[in-house]
């Protein structure tokens, strides 16, 4: 039987984008649609997929459909309520909305007994390979810096793969050289300071999907680990492979690379 999945945020550019991912997996059945700004519209109008579903307003839907999965690409506010919801009812989640403080995470762990959950601030597979290269490499360098670019929409700044990122990084080496600037001529110049105080710099610019590099140097070398998200169905085959694995994995679990053995 396949297994049966929601998505929240269905009208939006990434919600859509996973109804039709959905809809195409032969081992998945899109069984409901919730977009309290879509509210009964066709699910085809929007997405473009061919179901007769009528985009819902609230979670309700998922249950009345028998949701076995929902997926969550919304906004900071609003996922945390769907979270609780989902983790009231018994249903999997699986979430790419950004922004989750440590006190999020810690409610999520205490709140997901009946059902399990994944969190990750990126579910392109070779965006998930970036962060471990980084982190493999961060022993063998003494300075480092992150840019990342995305669009001119997204509302938090810097980007969760940005600040998982310097999160490995700095759990993998705590031997970074300070930051020399004692002028900073414009503030803001040298980005914020992450884990490791490893400055981040965060670019909104119209044109861009997601991408990130992170530079690393030591002595007469330097290693720029770069990732391009060009189109937003390069998420799509993380997405797929987290709904998939999610009632594998008890509780909560945050980030991609659980799910890839890395």
């Amino acid at each position: 039987m396949a297994l049966r999945v929601g998505v929240f945020g269905a009208g939006g550019r990434m919600g859509s984008t996973v109804c039709r991912a959905v809809a195409d997996d032969p081992d998945l059945e899109l069984v409901a649609a919730v977009d309290p700004f879509h509210v009964g519209i066709d699910l085809r109008q929007v997405t473009g997929v061919d179901l007769p579903l009528q985009i819902a307003a609230g979670p309700e839907a998922f249950e009345q459909a028998g949701a076995e999965v929902a997926v969550d690409f919304t906004q900071l506010d609003a996922a945390r309520q769907n979270l609780a919801w989902l983790a009231a009812h018994g249903i999997h989640a699986v979430v790419g909305t950004t922004g989750f403080t440590e006190g999020d995470y810690e409610r999520l762990r205490e709140t997901f007994r009946k059902s399990n959950c994944v969190i990750a601030p990126n579910f392109a597979i070779g965006a998930v390979l970036m962060m471990r290269f980084a982190e493999m490499a961060s022993p063998y360098f003494e300075s480092a810096e992150v840019i990342e670019w995305h669009h001119e929409q997204k509302v938090d700044a810097p980007s969760g793969t940005a600040m998982l990122t310097v999160e490995r990084m700095a759990k993998a080496s705590s031997d970074w050289t300070p930051d020399p600037t004692t002028n900073e001529v414009l503030p803001g110049a040298r980005g914020g300071k992450g884990p490791g105080d490893i400055p981040v710099h965060a670019l909104r610019i119209k044109g861009m999907v997601a991408h990130q590099e992170v530079i690393l140097g030591t002595t007469g070398q330097t290693l720029t680990i770069r990732h391009d998200t060009y189109d937003r169905a390069s998420f799509m085959p993380g997405v797929l492979l987290a709904i998939k694995l999610v009632s594998d994995r008890p509780g909560l679990t945050v980030g991609l690379d659980a799910l890839l053995d890395l």
